[in-house]
C-alpha cells in the first residue's frame, strides 16, 4: 500500500472512531450499560446497586425427606435441564426436600436472578397491603397512589388492570431493542421518571398484554402506599414471615434507588420454593395466615373476562401469576424470562424449582415447553 492510501485509510478510520465517540458519548446511560452489557444474565445482581432483603432471625429450614436425591431423574429431565443450562433444580413434597440438584458451581446459598418471577411477589405484597389497610381494595385507581396518571383514561386505570396485565399503557414490551422502555428500565438509572412516560392509551381491564411497566407501576404504588421500600416492605411482610434462611437481593435504578420491581429479586432456590409453599396453602405459612386467602387464591385464578391478542378469554393468568393446565388440573407458576420456575403442584402437595440460563423459545398456548416438561416429569418424581 502507498503512503497515501495508508494516510488516507488513517483518516477514514479516525474519522470513524471520532464519530463513534460522539455518538458514545451523547448517549443516554441506559444505552450505554446496554451496549456493555447487551443481555441480562442471572448474576446481573453484580452489575446493579442493590438493597438487601432482610432474612428471617428464626430461619425455617427444609427438612429432607427420608428418599433425598434417590429418585432417578428421567433422561427427558437430564437432558432439559442440561440443554437449557440449568443451575438448580429442586423438588419439595410434604415439606421435605425430595430432589435437590446444583450445576455451574451453583449451590444453595448462590444468588440468581429471579427475572420476571418477581412480579408474582409484587402481587404478594399488594395482597399484604391490602390487608394491612394501606391500600383500599384492588379495585382502586391508581391515580390514588400514582397521581400523574389522573388524565384521560389513565384515570380509569385500577390496580386489578395492573395486577392482570390489562392497562393499555403505552408500554414498550420488547427484549430485543436497545431503544425500548423496558430495556431504558433494566439498564436505566431512573425508574421514577420512566413511569411517568407511561399512559393509558386503550381502554384497560378489556385485553391482556403482557407489560413490565404494569408490574413497575404497582412497586411504585407500594411505596407511595406503604411510605416503605419496596425490599423493606418485603422483608417485612413475606421473607421475614416465611422463615427465609438467606438475605435476598432486590436490583435498584441507583444508588438508594428504587426495585426493579418487574424482576430482579436475587435469591436461591431453596428460598425461592417458599413462595411455592404460599400457593399451595392459599397465603399461609405453618401456622401464620402471611396474605389474605381471598387475595392469592383470586391471584392464581385465570382473569377470565379478559381476553388475549387472538380473542380467546384468558385462562393461563391471574394477578401477576401465570397457570398451566395439564391433565384437567391447574398448576400456578412463577416465571421469569430465563426459564426461572416456581410450580405448584396441589395434589401432592409438592413445589418444584428451576433456575437456570435460558429457556425453550417453543410454546404451549402462553407456555414455554420447558414449563411443560419440569411440570410432568417431576409429576413423575411424585408418585
Amino acid at each position: 500500500m502507498s503512503k497515501e492510501n495508508q494516510n488516507r485509510t488513517r483518516k477514514v478510520i479516525s474519522i470513524f472512531l471520532l464519530v463513534l465517540f460522539i455518538i458514545w458519548s451523547f448517549s443516554p446511560y441506559y444505552l450505554k450499560k446496554a451496549l456493555i452489557h447487551w443481555y441480562p444474565g442471572i448474576d446481573d445482581y453484580e452489575i446493579f446497586e442493590n438493597r438487601t432483603v432482610k432474612a428471617s432471625d428464626s430461619p425455617v429450614p427444609w427438612a429432607k425427606a427420608k428418599n433425598y436425591n434417590k429418585p432417578e431423574l428421567s433422561k427427558t429431565l437430564k437432558d432439559t435441564l442440561e440443554n437449557y443450562e440449568s443451575v438448580a433444580f429442586v423438588v419439595i413434597r410434604n415439606d421435605s426436600l425430595l430432589i435437590e440438584k446444583y450445576w455451574d458451581n451453583y449451590g444453595p446459598d448462590s444468588y440468581s436472578n429471579s427475572f420476571s418471577m418477581a412480579k408474582s411477589i409484587v402481587s404478594l405484597l399488594i395482597g399484604a397491603a391490602i390487608d394491612e389497610g394501606k391500600i383500599g381494595s384492588v379495585d382502586d385507581p391508581v391515580y390514588r397512589y400514582l397521581p400523574h396518571l389522573n388524565e384521560g383514561k389513565s384515570r380509569d386505570l385500577t390496580i386489578r388492570d395492573l395486577l392482570t396485565m390489562s392497562s393499555g399503557s403505552n408500554w414498550d414490551e420488547s427484549y430485543n431493542s436497545p431503544l425500548s422502555m423496558t430495556t431504558e428500565a433494566y439498564y436505566g438509572n431512573n425508574l421514577p421518571e420512566l413511569a411517568k412516560r407511561i399512559h393509558v392509551v386503550d381502554q384497560p381491564g378489556k385485553q391482556f398484554s403482557y407489560k413490565s411497566g404494569d408490574s413497575q407501576l404497582l412497586g411504585l404504588l407500594i411505596r407511595n402506599a406503604t411510605g416503605k421500600t419496596l425490599s423493606e416492605y418485603c422483608s417485612e411482610k413475606l421473607w421475614q414471615p416465611i422463615g427465609a434462611v438467606n438475605d435476598a437481593l432486590w436490583s435498584l435504578d441507583r444508588k438508594d434507588g428504587y426495585e426493579k420491581a418487574y424482576c430482579c429479586f436475587n435469591s436461591n432456590a431453596l428460598d425461592f420454593a417458599r413462595f411455592g409453599k404460599l400457593m399451595l396453602n392459599k397465603g399461609r405459612f405453618d401456622d401464620k395466615q402471611i396474605i389474605p386467602e381471598r387475595y392469592i387464591t383470586k391471584a392464581m385464578s385465570p382473569a377470565s373476562y379478559l381476553t388475549d391478542n387472538s380473542g380467546k378469554p384468558v385462562d393461563f393468568y391471574g394477578y401477576q401469576f401465570w397457570i398451566m393446565h395439564d391433565g384437567g388440573k391447574s398448576y400456578p407458576y412463577m416465571r421469569g424470562i430465563l426459564g426461572q420456575y416456581i410450580i405448584a403442584v396441589p395434589e401432592k402437595n409438592a413445589i418444584i424449582v428451576r433456575l437456570g440460563h435460558k429457556r425453550s423459545k417453543s410454546y404451549n398456548g402462553h407456555h414455554p415447553w420447558d414449563a411443560y416438561t419440569y411440570l410432568k416429569e417431576g409429576l413423575k418424581l411424585l408418585k
